[in-house]
């Protein structure tokens, strides 16, 4: 649920909260490429960039981007990540996702000023965040809108939103499942409309209803919480999912994911360079 730049907080930082199931606690078969070359689905000239099952990827959110890790797909923080690493990952055949968040209130970004303070919610177990009402999709959609722009703006190729399941979590408002897909789908509309692809992040449950609206996944910790076979619309419509672990080993769920055809890493939690690959 944190973008890098809550460093100024924690010296680290993790997107999608804490450690966390499908409950609100804090599957088709895809080879996994051998190479980094950018996998995507087969598309018409002209229309946005779609990641395909089994793409590499790399998840970096804190501190100075790698650029030299050998990953087809670089998941960064869109307000921290500079254009020129954007263009250098283009350079060496890498596509860039912009990591925005969507349904939760940063006090350390520049455009905090632009949330109204009717919109912001209890905390969401992360220094400086808050989820938002996100039923005001009149106000939320042209903040939104901006933070997308940042992200064309720079050459990214797609954005991952997080915080994308505040109805499940106690936000301090009365959000509904139906609140939550309206939001979620206004995301996805504006990111499109940007020429942007967009990723699901975790929300499991309403997935078998967004599916068609996301051009990818991003998921934690499905293996350690036994939910990777939810999975597996977007594998099977032919669309990447790109799945994080945090505290199990490799050798627990890199065999599983492979055969859900699931683009599975280990990463440390404050989400810096390293990570293992299955």
């Amino acid at each position: 649920m944190l973008g890098a730049g809550l460093l100024l907080a924690l010296a680290g930082c993790t997107s999608g909260g804490p450690p966390h199931s499908q409950d609100g606690a804090p599957t088709a078969t895809a080879p996994v490429p051998s190479s980094s070359a950018p996998v995507s689905a087969p598309a018409p000239s002209g229309h946005r960039w779609q990641p395909a099952p089994g793409t590499s990827w790399q998840w970096q959110l804190s501190g100075t981007v790698d650029t030299g890790v050998d990953a087809a797909v670089y998941d960064v923080d869109g307000f921290d990540t500079g254009a020129a690493v954007v263009a250098a990952l283009h350079a060496k055949g890498r596509k860039a996702v912009c990591y925005i968040n969507a349904g939760a209130y940063e006090s350390f970004r520049p455009d905090r000023s632009a949330y109204p303070a009717a919109l912001l919610g209890s905390g969401n177990g992360w220094p400086g965040e808050r989820w938002l009402d996100i039923r005001r999709l009149d106000v939320l959609r042209p903040i939104l809108g901006k933070r997308f722009d940042l992200c064309r703006s720079k050459g990214f190729d797609a954005v991952e939103p997080d915080n994308v399941d505040g109805y499940r979590n106690d936000s301090g408002f009365p959000l509904t499942a139906a609140d939550q897909l309206a939001f979620n789908r206004m995301v996805a509309a504006l990111a499109h409309a940007r020429g942007l692809a967009v990723g699901l992040k975790n929300d499991l449950d309403q997935l078998p209803q967004l599916v068609g609206d996301f051009d990818f996944a991003v998921n934690e910790q499905c293996a350690e919480y036994h939910e990777c076979e939810q999975l597996s619309p977007f594998v099977q419509q032919h669309k990447a999912v790109f799945e994080a672990e945090y505290n199990l080993p490799t050798s627990a769920f890199c065999a599983r994911s492979e055969r859900l055809g699931l683009s599975a890493v280990r990463k440390h939690l404050d989400l810096d360079a390293w990570r293992q690959t299955c």
